[in-house]
């Protein structure tokens, strides 16, 4: 009888210890956010079959990559001086073109067309350029300047009103009401817009600001592990989907509830580039936004331009205005065009600033807009 007790005994402990294992290797994973922490960038997770039930966001699993050294980034204040030389490379001729013609001995009707016609190839656009040209011509008959320095002053008098000098382009990033600055980062495919992320972390976080990542463009996890390779790098964390084609609205909204947990100072939310031609594209990204709002306030609206697509983009930026209400712009590539007239025409079209440009492929090449350096490298 004992031993058939003991018997007993044994095999209801070999029955435990198996269900455990069981459990242990079968069980699903639980609901919650992917945390990609610092210096830890995961691997891009399978993608789950259709109708699988997984969660959008999950913890991450599987042992962490090599630990990435964090950066410290130098502060954004002061960028666009040092990179003026860059930017003057491509826009001096404009400024050339336009001084030799001001310079000339008889200003004809002529000389005015072609002033016109100058600013018009260099993107300002058509009714800007004409307004410009005439202002010029006032300014030029009644003040009777005629000497090189005369005129430069006048013409860079003329581009600071045109862009617009006194304008507000501060970025809202300062916490504020016991929840994080929501920055939402959109645009066409291929503008820049996950660089442009990444960037702007940097300077942030040079900015003395603590800052949390959301992957929100889950079309490609490629898109992702970008983002979070970025954060690594300054010590930024990162809120991804679990799997590709994951509601980007929901891993927004994971995004800013870990920043309103963490007590962060700014969230950036990046966005899956589309087409401003896809209605039901454009509805979604709507979404995200509405979607975000019920947590947080979104403070920032970046809308990233091509500054080499020219004209073509404010065409794109009118209908993202239209569903997300832009707040700013970044213009990209800007020391890759010698069009920078975009600048003006962009910020006519929509009545908002210009706040950021790209001015090269660095970590750092990522600056605040100042005008009245634009302007004087313009002018050589």
């Amino acid at each position: 009888m004992a031993v058939a007790y003991i018997i007993l005994i044994v095999v209801l402990g070999v029955l435990a210890i198996a269900a455990g294992t069981f459990f242990l290797l079968f069980q699903r994973p639980r609901r919650g956010r992917t945390l990609a922490p610092p210096g830890q960038p995961q691997a891009p997770p399978a993608a789950s079959p259709p109708g699988g039930g997984e969660a959008e966001t999950a913890t991450a699993a599987g042992a962490p990559a090599a630990v990435i050294g964090v950066e410290r980034p130098p502060p954004s204040a002061g960028r666009m001086v040092r990179l003026r030389a860059r930017l003057a490379r491509s826009q001096t001729a404009v400024g050339s073109a336009l001084l030799s013609l001001l310079s000339r001995d008889r200003l004809d009707d002529e000389t005015w067309d072609e002033i016109e016609e100058v600013l018009i190839t260099a993107d300002v656009g058509v009714v800007p350029a004409r307004q410009m040209a005439d202002d010029l011509r006032t300014k030029v008959k009644v003040l009777g300047v005629r000497d090189t320095a005369g005129v430069r002053g006048l013409l860079r008098s003329e581009l600071l009103a045109q862009l617009g000098e006194d304008t507000d382009r501060s970025l809202h990033v300062a916490p504020h009401g016991g929840t994080p600055a929501v920055v939402l980062i959109v645009g066409v495919n291929g503008t820049g817009k996950t660089t442009t992320a990444g960037k702007l972390a940097r300077a942030l976080i040079g900015d003395e600001h603590s800052v949390l990542l959301g992957a929100a463009d889950t079309w490609r996890a490629a898109a992702a592990d970008q983002l979070q390779t970025w954060g690594d790098r300054v010590g930024a964390e990162t809120v991804r989907a679990s799997r590709e084609n994951a509601d980007p609205a929901s891993v927004a909204f994971d995004a800013v509830s870990e920043g309103i947990e963490r007590g962060v100072d700014t969230v950036l939310i990046d966005t899956a580039g589309r087409l401003h031609t896809k209605v039901g594209l454009m509805d979604e990204l709507g979404k995200v936004k509405r979607v975000v709002e019920r947590k947080a306030p979104v403070d920032e609206v970046l809308l990233v331009l091509d500054a080499t697509t020219g004209q073509n983009g404010l065409r794109q930026a009118r209908v993202f205005a239209e569903v997300v209400n832009v707040t700013g712009i970044v213009l990209t590539k800007l020391d890759g065009t010698a069009k920078g007239g975009i600048v003006i025409a962009v910020q006519r079209e929509l009545g908002v600033p210009v706040k950021l440009v790209g001015l090269g492929e660095g970590p750092d090449d990522l600056a605040p807009f100042d005008p009245g350096t634009f302007v004087d490298a313009i002018l050589g």
